[in-house]
C-alpha cells in the first residue's frame, strides 16, 4: 500500500546557543496555518482540465458525504466531495485510468466502477483550506488535498488500493497489459486461466506500490520478480502469511506494507495472486 511522508526537518540539529523558543513558536505557527489551495489535473484522451480547490468546492454537484470506516483514517469521516463520474465526461466503462499521488503512489483503476451511480460510488473528496482535514498520523500530513473515497464500497469489493489520497493527477492511459508487456503471463494461456486471473488480482492490489520485471509506474515497494520473486525465498505458506500480516514475519517500526485481510483479499484471490507470482518467476526479464 502507501508509503508515508516523513517530516524532513525532524532530525535537524540546532547549534549551541540557538534561540530555541522563537524557532519552536515559528514552527507552531506554520502547523497552525490552514492547508493551501491546490490543483488537480484530469487528463483524458479527448479532454484535459486542471481543477482548482475553490472550483471543486463550488462545483454544482459537490455535496457533503459520510464515509463509514474510512480506509486511511480508520474511522468515520465527513467530506465535501464531487461524484468522480461528473469529472470524467465522455469516459467509457472499458477505459483505464491511473490516479497519481504526490508521494509516487500510482493506482491503476478500471473506469467502470468509477462511473457507477448506484451501489459502490466513487467521490473526489476536496480538502477545504479553511477547514483542513486531520493528519493521517503524528508528524504526517492529511489525506488532502484530494482523496478518492467510496460510499458503500463493499457492494463492489473495492480494495484499499482504490482509495488513493494526496492526489495530484488522474490520467487516462492504455491498459496495464498494453503499457507493460513484461507483466503479462504466457500469451498461450486462456483468458480465464487462473494465472491471468491472478494477474488481475496483482494489478488491483500490488501494482500501485510494486513493479515486476522492472515494469510499472510505482516507485515505492521493491520489484517482485527481479532479482528474485518472493515465491523463491518464501517457502511453504510463508508468503501467504506475509501478505496477510507482514509484521508477523518481519517486524520493524518503519514497515510500510499493510496487512491484506481476508475481507480485502479473499483466500481464493490470494491463491490466484501467488499462482501468478510463481508463474512470473519463470518469466524474468531484466529492466
Amino acid at each position: 500500500m502507501r508509503a508515508d511522508f516523513r517530516y524532513r526537518g525532524r532530525n535537524r540539529h540546532f547549534k549551541p546557543g540557538c534561540p530555541l523558543k522563537p524557532i519552536l513558536a515559528f514552527l507552531a505557527l506554520l502547523l497552525a496555518l490552514p492547508a493551501a489551495a491546490a490543483q488537480l489535473t484530469i487528463e483524458l484522451d479527448h479532454a484535459s482540465k486542471t481543477w482548482q480547490t475553490e472550483d471543486l468546492l463550488k462545483h454544482p454537484d459537490a455535496q457533503t458525504v459520510q464515509i463509514v470506516d474510512d480506509v486511511s483514517y480508520k474511522r468515520n469521516m465527513t467530506y465535501r466531495a464531487v461524484p468522480l463520474a461528473k469529472l470524467l465526461p465522455g469516459l467509457k466503462p472499458d477505459n483505464h485510468l491511473q490516479a497519481v499521488a504526490l508521494d509516487g503512489f500510482a493506482a491503476e483503476l478500471t473506469a467502470a466502477p468509477l462511473l457507477e451511480t448506484h451501489g459502490a460510488r466513487a467521490w473526489l473528496a476536496v480538502e477545504d483550506p479553511a477547514h483542513p482535514w486531520p493528519a493521517l498520523a503524528p508528524d504526517k500530513p492529511s489525506a488532502g488535498p484530494f482523496y478518492l473515497v467510496w460510499t458503500d464500497p463493499h457492494a463492489a469489493s473495492i480494495s484499499p488500493e482504490q482509495w488513493p489520497f494526496q492526489l495530484s493527477a488522474i490520467k487516462q492511459l492504455k491498459t496495464v497489459a498494453e503499457r507493460f508487456p513484461a507483466l503479462v503471463p504466457d500469451p498461450k494461456l486462456a483468458a480465464n486461466d487462473p494465472i491471468n486471473q491472478g494477474f488481475a488480482v496483482f494489478q488491483k492490489n500490488c501494482l500501485a506500490c510494486h513493479r515486476l520485471n522492472g515494469a510499472g509506474d510505482a516507485q515505492m515497494g521493491p520489484d517482485l520478480n527481479v532479482p528474485y520473486s518472493p515465491t523463491e525465498y518464501f517457502s511453504g505458506d510463508f508468503l501467504k502469511r506475509y501478505i496477510r500480516d507482514p509484521q508477523s514475519l518481519r517486524h520493524w517500526p518503519q514497515a510500510k506494507m499493510p496487512a491484506f485481510t481476508a475481507s480485502v483479499l479473499p483466500d481464493g484471490e490470494l491463491e490466484l495472486l501467488v499462482g501468478y507470482l510463481k508463474h512470473m518467476a519463470g518469466r524474468k526479464q531484466q529492466p
